[in-house]
C-alpha cells in the first residue's frame, strides 16, 4: 500500500471521527442544557486527558519545549481560531452549512502546501482541486439571499482548521502523534475559555444527557484527531487533503436523519462533484507512481 493511500485512508477515518464528533455536539448544544463554550471546554479536557494517559502509558513526555516554537506555536494559534468559530457555528448554523463551507479547507491547505512546503502540485491536480470547491459553492450558494450570517462562523473556522493541518505537516518529526494532540486539546479547551468570556448566561453544569452527548463528543473527536495527525504526516499533502470532502458526505446523512434537514438538488449535484474531485487525485497519484509522470 503506497503512502498516499495510507494517507488516504486515515483522513477517511478522520472525517468520519469528526462528523460523529460534530453531530454529537449540535445536539449537546442544540438541547439547551449546555452552551457551546462550556461543552467545548470539556471536549477540551477530555482529550487532552485522554492523550495525556496514554503518554504517561507508554512513557513519553507530556511537555516538549517545541509546543512555544516555531510551527507549533503557530498550529496552536490556528487550533484555537478553527475550534473557537467551528463550535460557535455548529451550535448556530445548520450541520449541513457548516460541514459544506468546512470542505474548502483542502484547497487552502494545497495552496498552502505548494507556496509554503515548495510541494509540486500539477495543473490536473489544481483542476480537481477546482471542481471539487465548484461543489461546494453549489452547497452553499453565497448569494444575498441564500448566504447565512452564520456561516462567517464556519468560513473562520475553516481558515483556522486548514492552518493547523499545514502546520501539522511542518510540525518537528521528534514530537509525536500523542503529544500534539495533548497540544492541540488544550488549545481547544482555551478555545472555550474564550468563548464563555461572551456568552451572556453564566457557567451552569451540564445536564447528564447532555453529558453523554459530550462523551461521544469526545470519543470520536479523539478517533478523528488521531487518524488526521497520521494523515497529514503520510503521504503528500495535496493527494491526502481532498479526502477531508468525506466528512460532507457524512455529515449529510446525519442532518437528514437526525437533524431534520432535507439536502436538494444542486446540493447532492455537488457532493457528488466533490467526491469525485477527491478520488480522481487519487488516481492521477497512482498514475504519478507507475509512470514517473510530474503531473
Amino acid at each position: 500500500m503506497s503512502d498516499n493511500l495510507r494517507g488516504s485512508l486515515f483522513m477517511v477515518l478522520a472525517m468520519l471521527g469528526f462528523a460523529i464528533e460534530d453531530a454529537f455536539f449540535k445536539a449537546a448544544t442544540g438541547t439547551g442544557d449546555v452552551s457551546a463554550g462550556v461543552g467545548t471546554m470539556l471536549f477540551g479536557i477530555f482529550g487532552a486527558g485522554f492523550f495525556a494517559l496514554y503518554a504517561l502509558w507508554i512513557k513519553e513526555p507530556l511537555v516538549r519545549r517545541a509546543y512555544i516554537e516555531g510551527p507549533l506555536l503557530i498550529r496552536s494559534a490556528f487550533e484555537i481560531l478553527g475550534r473557537l468559530f467551528f463550535a460557535l457555528s455548529l451550535a448556530f448554523a445548520p450541520l449541513s452549512t457548516t460541514s459544506a463551507i468546512l470542505q474548502a479547507a483542502p484547497l487552502v491547505v494545497t495552496l498552502g502546501a505548494a507556496l509554503v512546503l515548495k510541494e509540486q502540485v500539477g495543473l490536473r491536480r489544481w483542476m480537481a482541486m477546482s471542481v471539487g470547491f465548484v461543489g461546494v459553492l453549489m452547497i452553499v450558494r453565497p448569494t444575498p439571499s441564500g448566504f447565512d450570517a452564520t456561516a462567517i462562523f464556519a468560513v473562520l473556522g475553516m481558515i483556522g482548521f486548514a492552518g493547523r493541518d499545514l502546520m501539522t505537516r511542518a510540525s518537528p518529526p521528534e514530537v509525536s502523534a500523542t503529544q500534539l494532540g495533548i497540544l492541540g486539546f488544550l488549545m481547544v479547551f482555551i478555545a472555550g475559555v474564550t468563548i464563555t468570556l461572551f456568552e451572556p448566561a453564566s457557567l451552569a453544569a451540564p445536564s447528564l444527557p447532555a453529558l453523554a452527548l459530550l462523551a461521544g463528543t469526545g470519543l470520536s473527536g479523539l478517533i478523528g484527531y488521531s487518524a488526521l495527525t497520521k494523515a497529514m504526516r503520510t503521504g503528500e499533502v495535496s493527494v491526502v487533503a481532498p479526502f477531508r470532502y468525506a466528512r460532507l458526505l457524512i455529515a449529510l446523512v446525519f442532518a437528514y436523519l437526525v437533524f431534520g434537514e432535507r439536502p436538494d438538488a444542486l446540493t447532492l449535484i455537488g457532493a457528488t462533484l466533490i467526491v469525485g474531485s477527491g478520488v480522481y487525485t487519487l488516481v492521477r497519484s497512482g498514475r504519478k507512481v507507475g509512470a514517473g509522470s510530474g503531473r
